[in-house]
Parts: C-alpha cells; structure tokens; sequence
C-alpha cells in the first residue's frame, strides 16, 4: 500500500494480496484520523459481505471468492472507545455482472484498490445502542 496526502484527502493504492480495512486503518492510525469519509474502486479476490438483521440484531455475512470488481465502496471512519472505527459498505460484481453488496468485514484486493479518503476536522464517536444493536455515531 502506498499514499499521498493533500491537505485532508488521502490518494491511496492498495496492492495485490492487501486486506482493504487492515490497510485503510493502518493509514488512519498513521495519520491520526478521527473522522473522515471513504470511498473506492478495484477488485478482489475475496470479500466477506453482509446483511444486518434489524429484529434479531445480528449481522449474517456471506464470503465470495472469485473474480470481482468493486463497483462501490462507501464508508466512514470514526473512533470508539478510543480506536479506529471503520464501518464500509461495498457492491462488487462478477464476471456475471452481478451485483452483491451490504456490510464489508472483509476485503482481499486481487489487482489494485484506488481509494479516497476525505478527512474532516473533528472527531465523531460511536456507541453501542442495546435498542438498535449497533455502534451508533454519538456527537459531541
């Protein structure tokens, strides 16, 4: 993985065999990022994807491996308990052209990954809510 910063946007290429949210938090550690935005494209090889289940509060994740593209990756960095806390969200496709998308846990990067991180001043926090059974942003 290499990087560029431009006053708060972050130009990152991650590389082949790379785990996307390993690398992503390794820059946001590095660059004491508390809040920021994230976006990308590439491909993986392997991606863990799933679904939050709202009523039984649990999330039920799916793994892929194959050849995908990543057609949308959106997310967010905050801070929870004093950590990074990434929450990303991706859509990949296959050779199919099919679409499979929901929660990313996990992400291998098979050629390259271009992303971009927007960084914010500030710093947003998160919470676990027993009603929603999630971390949810608490602002300060």
């Amino acid at each position: 993985m290499e990087y560029k910063r431009f006053d708060n946007k972050i130009i990152a290429r991650v590389d082949k065999g790379e785990e996307i949210l390993c690398e992503l938090e390794r820059i946001c550690e590095k660059e004491n990022i508390k809040h920021a935005t994230v976006s990308a494209i590439g491909a993986v090889s392997f991606a863990e994807i799933g679904c939050f289940d709202t009523n039984e509060k649990k999330y039920y994740s799916t793994k892929y491996a194959g050849i995908y593209e990543i057609t949308s990756l959106e997310g967010t960095v905050s801070a929870m308990d004093g950590k990074t806390y990434i929450h990303i969200h991706a859509a990949i496709a296959g050779i199919d052209n099919r679409v499979i998308g929901g929660h990313l846990s996990h992400a291998v990067v098979s050629a390259t990954c271009e992303m971009v991180i927007d960084i914010m001043n500030g710093e947003v926090s998160r919470a676990f809510s027993p009603e929603i059974g999630l971390n949810l942003l608490i602002f300060k």
